[in-house]
């Protein structure tokens, strides 16, 4: 058995599930390893489908689970359990950015720990879940793997405004409010942020294709280098 079928099995045993090797494969192999081998295809289009099956089977598990909710509050608990932050945790949990196929750019950049990438592999991987082993299968997989986001009220909510939950903690710390700086980067096409929080002496950044998700990815980071000090 080679490294990376050794690898393959060791990520299909913390899912839980059987993927076609070739799928699972694909659902690894980030834009940037593809461009610098010829062109080979990449894990976007099982990002796309991941997406759906994904955003189907939260929805699902919410109107189910709480029908004292509304719509507008159904909506934004489903917004923050398919965040790009909370899919970036789920796949941290499995250990799912040392199994990336990434361009020589983004491995010396930290490309197997940015929020952004963890989070499309993420949903790319749910994407080949489904074709491999149908929709039963990819929708148990999903709702196992998101059941701790729902499990810690304040981390749940910190994860949909994670701004608002870093601004609070600072108060309750008696530190300065948080202050953001955005730098960009990259063609108009694929451009890359990356935001910087202070917060007292505390730095912290994040990335996202946006600055909104650059900000919310830095926030969430602070929130929880400080609620682990005060845990501790």
């Amino acid at each position: 058995m080679t490294q990376d079928s050794r690898g393959a099995q060791r990520l299909t045993e913390k899912l839980g599930v059987d993927i076609d090797a070739e799928l699972l494969d694909l659902a690894l192999t980030h834009r940037s390893f593809a461009y610098e081998n010829g062109g080979i295809p990449h894990n976007e289009r099982l990002e796309f489908l991941g997406d759906s099956v994904l955003g189907l089977a939260v929805t699902s598990m919410l109107f189910t689970r709480h029908p004292e909710l509304d719509e507008g509050s159904l909506a934004k608990r489903r917004a923050s359990v398919v965040s790009t932050v909370a899919l970036a945790e789920v796949a941290r949990g499995i250990g799912l950015g040392e199994h990336l196929r990434l361009g020589r750019g983004e491995e010396r950049t930290g490309g197997r720990d940015k929020d952004s990438i963890l989070a499309d592999a993420m949903e790319a991987v749910i994407g080949a879940t489904y074709l491999s082993a149908g929709p039963d299968t990819a929708t148990a997989m999903v709702l196992r793997l998101v059941e701790p986001l729902l499990e810690d009220p304040e981390r749940y909510g910190v994860a949909m405004d994670p701004k608002t939950g870093l601004q609070e903690i600072a108060a309750r710390q008696g530190l300065t409010p948080p202050v953001y700086v955005i730098e960009s980067s990259g063609p108009d096409h694929d451009r890359r942020f990356v935001a910087t929080v202070t917060v007292g002496e505390l730095e912290m950044t994040g990335e996202g294709t946006s600055k909104k998700t650059a900000e919310m990815a830095a926030a969430l980071s602070a929130w929880r280098l400080l609620n682990q000090r005060v845990s501790a």
